[in-house]
């Protein structure tokens, strides 16, 4: 992902390491938060098994998968090392448990979003979008301030939206079988196995073979409305 910003090299060193600087920041604080929360929403509701892992910590090296940094990294897919969570061992309904656990983490990397946004939101610094990064004659403070707030909120907002996506083995799979009425949420759970193959196609099949990303273009209204909600930002233009 990063090979991506080659001409922001070239044109502006400083604007690049900026940027940089901020998607690291953006998604080691991402995959961190969305761990932790994991943890901490089974814990609060009653299963200590995330405590004795380890799990409860804001220390990222408790969260980083290797492989899922490097490749977070290199082609912007990736992920963490997932919570192990006993479901059986929460109080009340499992399935609303395990929705709860599940939601804590997407949450959490809007929070985070929302508080790098507030900045933006209150004009101290201007929105820089790194998908839409401006060639810029003379940057400012602000603006390097702008670029590096504003791809932590992305980021943020990125992590939250696809891992919400109602596919096993994201979030979005356990909120969706936990909310769902009782006859529908067995039938998602009969297709779970199909989740893996299905995220594959969608991210890296259907690009390859038609030039066509279904999953980008799904996502890209829902990020830039929730990139205008959190920043104050009319038409934030988050991809150009």
């Amino acid at each position: 992902m990063i090979f991506a910003y080659k001409d922001l090299l070239e044109t502006n060193p400083r604007a690049f390491l900026v940027l940089v600087g901020a998607v690291v920041t953006a998604l080691l604080v991402g995959i961190t938060v969305h761990e932790f929360s994991h943890a901490f929403a089974a814990t609060r509701l009653g299963d200590p098994t995330p405590r004795y892992r380890g799990r409860l910590s804001l220390n990222p090296l408790a969260h980083l998968d290797p492989v899922g940094t490097m490749l977070l990294f290199m082609v912007g897919f990736g992920w963490g090392k997932p919570v192990e969570v006993n479901p059986r061992l929460m109080r009340g309904d499992p399935k609303t448990n395990m929705a709860l656990t599940a939601a804590a983490g997407p949450l959490s990397n809007l929070v985070v979003a929302a508080l790098a946004g507030l900045a933006i939101k209150l004009d101290v610094v201007p929105w820089r979008s790194p998908f839409n990064v401006p060639n810029l004659a003379y940057w400012s403070a602000d603006d390097y301030l702008g670029l590096y707030l504003s791809s932590i909120v992305l980021f943020g907002i990125l992590l939250a939206l696809f891992n919400l996506t109602p596919l096993w083995p994201l979030d979005g799979f356990s909120v969706a079988v936990g909310i769902l009425p009782r006859d529908l949420s067995q039938e998602l759970e009969r297709v779970r196995l199909w989740g893996p193959g299905l995220l594959l196609l969608f991210l890296f099949g259907i690009p390859f073979l038609t030039g066509w990303n279904p999953f980008f273009d799904l996502l890209r209204p829902a990020v830039n409305g929730v990139a205008s909600l959190l920043t104050g930002v009319g038409d934030p233009n988050v991809f150009g």
